[in-house]
């Protein structure tokens, strides 16, 4: 918990600078003032919303957060000194397993623990000076809050974007759960690190799938406003394939099984068919096969589903599989290809079977290796693609050579002898009419070919799986829905929101693979609100993601329990303007704010497509290697560093130890460097003797310069996110400003007080308790926080004087110091007189000069 007496010595050297004392005396003022709250209509400011990821309350917050946070306020602060009304709330993300575990582990309810955390985090945020607009707090797990997310599932189920199916699952066998796709990491569960396996379950799931196209092709909306690596894996994970639906008949068996292909030109080559073993139709076959078969087919469905997605798809693990007595036809030319169940195979990929093409795909040739089944090339890709028609060679007869036949090129590369797949570009060979064309060309005629035999059509294929919400846990949203006697599946009624959740008092919430809440008879038991008839609620509760995808909506009308959010002011403040958090988010949390956006979109109820203008990523703090985490217990808890060396200095070293993208560690962040600074920069502002009404510019000219160029290029640099640097320029400033000091007459210099007004204004954004009380020591009233940005003077930014570089061949041979009004023909012969640039020439002959007034000479000798 957090400290609440000061520490018992001040830091060495601080010249009386009590940052505890500071802290207390600032947050107290900020308490009362509340001078952070975004304004309202009658506030006429331009606006911008600022938001930081929420946390979850799972015990402290730690260094990690401290950075994400001290970024947070920056931005925060910086568009308050811009002139802007800002709106920067904060809230938590209450609901989640972590609670719940915890709970169990205490015997508690998960309220009581998560409720207390958050009142930690709230004294910890508050000792950190974070500027929030503390009249917008939210909690997902309050029951005004999660009403909405249960108005949020009515609306999705009532336009055909959610529902209920069973399926195979990801399943945590220790926390007894399932989990999106998005929640497995390397096979394992994110929460606890068990390794997943798949288990078939009835789960809602919300209709992300239907999205794909506009959550793929809008993220060109956010090219240079979101980082490329989260834009990349955005991409990715989305995963856009363009190819053909492919319909092949089986065997014994009515109707076609379809199949999903990016190269339908290659159907010619197809010498297999392949099922995942745990889908369906792998089932079916194999029961319509001998009993031999059935057995096979059983051992081995009960090993591959003790294997995880990512061990399936790995490429360098043997291949394996079980031939299931079977065959499918080839719609193009009437072959039968042998059937086979193999891991490899995904049951929710594609449609859960696969045409092999093992001459031109690697995991097909794998597998065919492995069982000694046929490779038949269908692509010459010594053959060019572009340019002329190739050349045919001609025998002695002055027939064709055929290419698949006869070419020794081809049958140098032959994958069947080499192991490696041919899946470079190349004409057709092998194939009928589609013999000589190139890639592009043979897959819209293959097309055309099967749509003419009603075999085919063009199609789309994503690597996005719809959204699975069901969770088989206690502390979440119940899930708003009614199962009747008859079998229908309808909403609770709207005026009976919030469907809350019972008392945990009495519940059993250890994990047992059925959600806790089926153990919960009296809330389970209601009636079908159209018959009055006996029914029973759904046991499951929501994904957190669904709290968090539209909570930055429900920060613009907290409380309100009339409405999940006004869309007059999500006219006014949305979309949010700077969204800060970690990359690890980059899937599991952008994506589905991204989905819930469109679908708020469609129902005309917000006029944004995408949630997020501008996102910032922040990099991990390490300790000892590894990235801080309560449960590797390698943390630093954010209320231990509160006192000595104090909030400031813990944001400033944070903020200063390197780049907004990079990982830090912990042990690098100089917070007694950070500390002797800020006592540095206050001890300026005790040392000025000027009033506040001074004449600037009687003031030394050279400080005044420095003072300005900080003024020009420090909102540049805010900006770009180069927070570092801004501290760096700000430490430069000080010590400039100590030199006048220290030379005798500057305390009274008018250029000392400037500088002095400056430094506390742009301190703000990192060590705001510090630059309050300079602010205070200066004779200002209000808090410097508020105060607009200073704009510099124009005269005083010109540069009297610029280092030339002077380069021979491309080499550095000298600097010079020059005038920046200097011309062309001056700095040339300044150039050639210099010592250093005559003896590098020696006695070769210049023969092209090329001068840039004032930065660069460069003279060439070749």
């Amino acid at each position: 918990m957090s400290q609440t007496s000061p520490p018992e010595t001040a830091a060495p050297g601080d010249g009386g600078y009590d940052a505890y004392a500071i802290q207390q005396k600032w947050q107290a003022r900020w308490a009362e003032s509340d001078p952070f709250r975004a304004g309202g209509d009658e506030d006429k400011r331009p606006r911008k919303y600022v938001l930081g990821m929420f946390p979850y309350p799972s015990g402290d917050l730690h260094m990690g957060h401290a950075e994400n946070y001290a970024y947070v306020d920056v931005v925060a602060r910086f568009w308050r000194h811009r002139g802007y009304n800002v709106l920067n709330p904060i809230g938590w993300d209450s609901f989640g397993l972590p609670a719940e575990n915890a709970a169990i582990q205490r015997g508690a309810d998960p309220r009581e623990w998560t409720y207390a955390n958050i009142d930690q985090h709230k004294r910890s945020f508050r000792e950190y000076g974070s500027s929030y607009d503390w009249s917008r707090i939210l909690h997902t797990s309050d029951p005004e809050y999660y009403r909405w997310n249960q108005w949020l599932f009515q609306l999705l189920y009532e336009r055909g974007l959610a529902y209920r199916k069973e399926s195979p699952v990801n399943w945590c066998p220790n926390d007894l759960t399932v989990l999106a796709n998005e929640q497995v990491v390397d096979g394992h569960c994110e929460r606890c690190g068990a390794e997943v396996v798949k288990k078939k379950l009835t789960q809602w799931y919300f209709k992300i799938t239907d999205y794909a196209d506009r959550l793929l092709d809008d993220l060109n909306q956010l090219e240079g406003f979101w980082p490329s690596k989260v834009i990349r894996m955005q991409r990715n994970w989305i995963g856009r394939s363009v190819g053909a639906d492919i319909d092949f008949e089986i065997e014994g068996r009515e109707g076609t099984v379809t199949v999903f292909s990016t190269r339908p030109d290659t159907l010619h080559g197809a010498t297999f068919f392949v099922v995942a073993p745990d889908s369906d139709l792998a089932a079916e076959l194999a029961a319509g096969s001998t009993p031999d078969v059935r057995m096979r087919f059983q051992d081995y469905l009960e090993r591959v589903q003790r294997e995880t997605d990512i061990e399936r798809q790995t490429t360098d693990r043997p291949k394996t599989g079980v031939f299931l007595e079977r065959y499918a036809i080839n719609p193009i030319n009437g072959e039968r290809l042998p059937i086979w169940a193999a891991d490899y195979v995904l049951a929710d990929y594609g449609h859960g079977a696969v045409m092999a093409v093992p001459a031109h795909d690697q995991r097909d040739l794998d597998f065919a290796r492995a069982f000694d089944l046929p490779v038949k090339i269908v692509v010459d890709t010594t053959a060019p693609v572009t340019g002329a028609i190739p050349i045919i060679e001609l025998d002695e007869h002055g027939v064709p050579i055929d290419p698949g036949t006869d070419d020794s090129s081809v049958n140098e590369l032959d994958p069947a002898a080499t192991g490696i797949a041919l899946t470079g570009e190349g004409r057709m060979i092998n194939s009928g009419a589609l013999d000589g064309l190139s890639k592009r060309n043979a897959i819209t005629r293959m097309v055309e070919q099967l749509e003419a035999l009603g075999a085919g059509r063009a199609t789309k294929s994503y690597r996005l799986r719809d959204w699975l919400i069901s969770r088989q846990r206690f502390w979440g949203t119940p899930i708003p829905v009614i199962h009747t006697e008859d079998g229908r599946t309808v909403l609770v009624p709207e005026d009976q929101l919030p469907l809350t959740l019972p008392d945990a008092q009495g519940l059993d919430l250890a994990p047992k693979g059925t959600s806790p809440l089926g153990g919960a008879t009296e809330w389970m038991q209601t009636v079908d609100p159209e018959t009055g008839e006996p029914a029973l609620r759904d046991p499951d509760t929501m994904d957190t993601f669904v709290d968090s995808s539209w909570y930055f909506l429900r920060f613009l009308a907290p409380g309100d329990p009339t409405q999940a959010f006004s869309g007059r002011e999500a006219g006014k403040w949305a979309p949010v303007d700077s969204y800060i958090g970690g990359v690890e988010h980059a899937i599991l949390h952008l994506l589905y704010a991204r989905f819930i956006t469109k679908v708020l979109f469609d129902a005309g109820l917000i006029d944004f497509t995408e949630p997020f203008s501008s996102l910032i990523n922040q990099g991990m703090v390490l300790l000892g290697g590894s990235k801080m985490s309560k449960s590797k217990g390698n943390l630093v808890e954010f209320s231990a560093s509160m006192l000595d060396p104090g909030a400031d200095a813990v944001r400033t070293g944070m903020v200063f130890a390197g780049p907004v993208e990079d990982d830090i560690n912990w042990e690098d962040v100089s917070t007694t460097g950070a500390q002797k600074f800020l006592a540095r920069a206050w001890r300026v502002a005790k040392d000025v003797d000027s009033s506040p009404d001074v004449v600037w510019a009687e003031g030394d000219p050279a400080l005044r310069r420095v003072t300005h160029r900080l003024l020009a290029d420090a909102p540049g640099l805010v900006e770009q996110t180069k927070f570092n640097v801004v501290v760096a320029r700000l430490m430069e400033l000080v010590n400039a400003t100590r030199k006048s000091i220290d030379s005798g007459a500057g305390r009274s210099d008018p250029a000392v007080r400037e500088a002095a007004e400056a430094t506390a204004m742009i301190l703000d954004l990192f060590a705001p308790h510090t630059a309050e009380e300079m602010w205070e020591v200066l004779g200002y009233d209000g808090f410097v926080g508020l105060v607009p940005w200073r704009q510099p003077d124009p005269t005083l930014l010109i540069e009297d004087t610029v280092t030339t570089v002077v380069q021979i061949d491309g080499k550095v041979r000298a600097t010079l110091e020059v005038s920046a009004r200097i011309d062309s023909a001056e700095l040339e012969a300044l150039a050639r007189a210099d010592v250093r640039v005559q003896r590098a020439l020696g006695d070769r002959a210049v023969t092209r000069v090329v001068v840039r007034p004032p930065k660069v000479v460069s003279f060439s000798t070749h």
